[in-house]
């Protein structure tokens, strides 16, 4: 089993930002996973979705968006796990 974080970043408050991630292997099958670095007792942080797209015959792109849910800038890390 692969896992790792593929990417960090910031999201400004109640704003939404993409990002994306190329050349997966499409036989392999991708859980994404977004975690909030920043310190914010009291409720949810952040929201994501992942969209894919076949780029070739050889390679997916991920498309990770992220929603700040909170009044505060919040540091964002993307973790990936490949469970085949």
């Amino acid at each position: 089993m692969r896992v790792g974080t593929q990417f960090t970043g910031t999201v400004p408050a109640g704003t939404t930002r993409r990002w994306f991630t190329h050349s997966w292997p499409p036989a392999w099958h991708v859980v994404w996973t977004v975690v909030p670095t920043t310190p914010g007792p009291g409720a949810a942080q952040v929201e994501w979705d992942v969209a894919v797209q076949q780029a070739s015959a050889t390679a997916l792109t991920y498309w990770v968006t992220i929603r700040n849910l909170s009044a505060a800038e919040v540091g964002v890390e993307a973790r990936y796990e490949v469970l085949s």
